[in-house]
């Protein structure tokens, strides 16, 4: 589990780098400061959350076997960043307002992340 956190963990920051300038270059004379707005926060989240599955590949490596609590963090992160930035990138781009209604399921698997890491870590002997 340790490389396949990893490996997704950069492939999701470099591709957040990548469509934060894509964004910031790209789509602002196409878009509304609403949708880059929007745009902006699938970046960032998806950002941050490459680095929190960073953590969980070296946790996942550090206590090996790794716990059944971090490969529930990895993959809740795995699945949040997909739904949650990617139906709000998708909504930026698209317009479609209904693609909002899935965004809270990746917000959700995103919390659902941190909450294993944290039950994970309170759980450390």
């Amino acid at each position: 589990m340790f490389r396949l956190f990893l490996t997704t963990a950069a492939v999701f920051g470099g591709l957040a780098v990548a469509l934060g300038a894509f964004g910031a270059h790209a789509l602002r004379e196409r878009l509304d400061a609403q949708a880059i707005e929007i745009f902006e926060t699938a970046a960032r989240y998806q950002i941050l959350h490459a680095l929190a599955l960073g953590l969980v590949a070296v946790l996942a490596e550090r206590f090996n076997p790794p716990s059944p609590l971090l490969l529930a963090s990895g993959t809740a992160f795995i699945a949040g960043i997909l739904i949650f930035s990617g139906s709000l990138y998708a909504l930026s781009i698209s317009g479609i307002r209904i693609l909002g209604a899935i965004t809270p399921f990746g917000g959700a698997a995103l919390i659902a992340g941190w909450i294993c890491l944290a039950l994970f870590s309170a759980n450390l002997k």
